[in-house]
């Protein structure tokens, strides 16, 4: 199948989350033709997931705790953070909220914003909260993005970028040169479609996707990274990952918000001071004594339950608009028992990218959570959503520039495609959720890992598979490859056969693809 390009734009832009949209509006707002992908419907992955109760976002308060907030940022990133970059980031966030306020989001803001639930995941201090409002950020995009005339194009999910000088889909020329466009997979209309674009934005996605066990949208493919990889970018950090208590019976899946656990009761008795501990943030971590109550969950012979049947009345507020959501979205009471069960989340670290959101590749940019290095091993909880604000924001306009520089004539070019079977690729999905969620959720081990890379391998040599599935593939082999170089463990990374912290491997490793196409992992220098 010969591929000529039938839509024509400046910037595309894949991923329709707070970092697609920011993007798309930013690069718009220059004077660039603008086309938005997504797998799913306009609005998804992370930031729109029914699964989770609201988007919340934090800011310092001041310069004073700027400084501070990126301070915290490098510690609990466990050294694995880029500082200059975490300080980039922060001093995004102010401007990244009021440009929202501008547009008209609605901003809701806490009465009872000293309670301590309100200290945001792996913390030490009060920042300024902010809710986003999903309904208002939908009417306000979908208003700002009709009025710039940018293109939608919904159940479109990546399948490659195409460089200058790429003869065939899914195989780039061993010397990167620079974006020509992409190709996408429609399906709503069973077809491909060939974008030619100057600059490409990635807004995807992290990679809890991959697995069986997740808290993610169906449409969080974890694909792009893979597809990064091929392009002559590194993955940085990818072996951190936030895996969450999530509900599991009788409704699922839905996260279990770390505040109730210090108003539970655990089928496995675990101790009231364990638990309120845990109550201080959201995702498994290895640093904390409060493992051990994430580590008892996996490791129980028998399904575990919690019951939220301690809370006050009146209920902190945090809690109580928790409860709101928990109860409307699922029809059950907060203090019903549930059954727990680890998912995988979102990714910590992905496309190593600059302060203005360029990647390696001339024309490639990236925003969101399919990037690294803004982060560590560990994150601040109501940093995903402001680092994609800010950074949705200076790789749209980044975009734009690009594109402007680079002419905004029409990009011809001829690819060839084969699109594969798909018979196979369902049940190729589903082996490889159980991969993981049997070697690379909590507990991880060498020998797991090992097996986890055998199996993956065979995967991918056993069917004749769309390219699409064989990127997820490659995604997968690359964050096993990473958890198993480091053999340590560090934040949100445990090694079962290495229960402590190196001090000789704080430092961060990046993941990259050889001309040969192998795997290589060597500690990052960031840029």
């Amino acid at each position: 199948m010969e591929l000529i390009p039938a839509l024509h734009c400046d910037v595309c832009v894949i991923g329709t989350g707070l970092a697609g949209c920011m993007a798309a509006l930013e690069a718009a707002e220059m004077g660039a033709r603008v086309c938005l992908a997504s797998t799913g419907p306009l609005f998804s992955g992370s930031s729109f997931f029914e699964g989770t109760w609201g988007v919340g976002c934090i800011a310092p308060d001041g310069p004073e705790m700027a400084e501070d907030l990126v301070r915290t940022i490098v510690d609990v990133g466990c050294g694995m953070a880029d500082e200059r970059l975490a300080r980039t980031f922060v001093g995004g966030i102010p401007d990244a909220l009021a440009d929202l306020e501008r547009r008209g989001v609605a901003l809701r803001m806490p009465d009872a914003a000293a309670e301590r639930e309100y200290i945001p995941c792996f913390d030490h201090a009060h920042r300024v909260w902010r809710g986003l409002e999903r309904a208002s950020l939908e009417s306000v995009f979908a208003r700002g993005l009709a009025e710039r005339g940018v293109t939608l194009l919904s159940s479109c999910a990546l399948i490659d970028i195409i460089e200058e000088g790429q003869a065939q889909v899914g195989e780039p020329i061993g010397t990167h040169s620079r974006v020509a466009g992409a190709v996408l997979y429609d399906s709503s209309e069973t077809r491909v479609i060939a974008v030619d674009a100057a600059a490409i934005v990635l807004a995807t996605g992290g990679l809890g996707g991959l697995w069986g066990h997740r808290l993610t949208r169906g449409d969080c493919l974890g694909n792009a990274q893979a597809i990064a990889l091929a392009h002559g970018e590194e993955l940085v950090n990818i072996e951190f990952l936030q895996i969450m208590p999530t509900v599991l019976a009788p409704k699922s899946p839905v996260v279990f918000n770390e505040k109730c656990f210090r108003y539970a009761e655990l089928s496995i008795g675990i101790d009231r001071d364990l638990l309120d501990r845990r109550s201080m943030h959201g995702p498994f971590t290895s640093r904390l004594a409060s493992r051990d109550v994430d580590l008892a969950i996996t490791q129980s012979s028998e399904p575990v339950t919690a019951s939220v049947d301690r809370l006050p009345e009146p209920a902190p507020e945090f809690i109580a608009i928790y409860r709101d959501w928990y109860e409307g979205a699922t029809g059950l009471a907060l203090e019903a028992p549930v059954e727990l069960v680890a998912c995988a989340h979102a990714s910590n670290g992905g496309i190593l990218i600059d302060g203005e959101g360029s990647g390696r590749l001339p024309g490639l940019f990236a925003a969101g959570e399919c990037t690294g290095g803004m982060h560590g091993a560990d994150r601040i909880g109501g940093l995903a959503s402001a680092s994609a604000l800010v950074f949705g924001r200076r790789a749209g306009r980044s975009a734009g520039i690009y594109a402007r520089e680079h002419g905004r004539e029409q990009r011809r070019f001829s690819v060839a495609f084969d699109p594969g079977t798909g018979e196979e690729a369902r049940a190729a999905d589903r082996v490889l959720g159980r991969i993981l969620d049997e070697h690379a959720l909590i507990i991880r081990t060498g020998e797991g890992l090992m097996e986890a890379g055998r199996e993956l391998e065979n995967l991918e040599r056993g069917g004749r598979f769309p390219l699409l599935a064989r990127q997820r593939i490659l995604s997968a082999r690359a964050l096993v490859a990473a958890m198993r170089a480091r053999t340590e463990s560090r934040g949100a990374h445990y090694r079962a056969d290495f229960p402590g912290s190196d001090p000789a491997q704080a430092r961060p490793l990046a993941v990259s693809l050889t001309s040969e196409g192998m795997l290589h992992i060597e500690p990052v220098v960031y840029r």
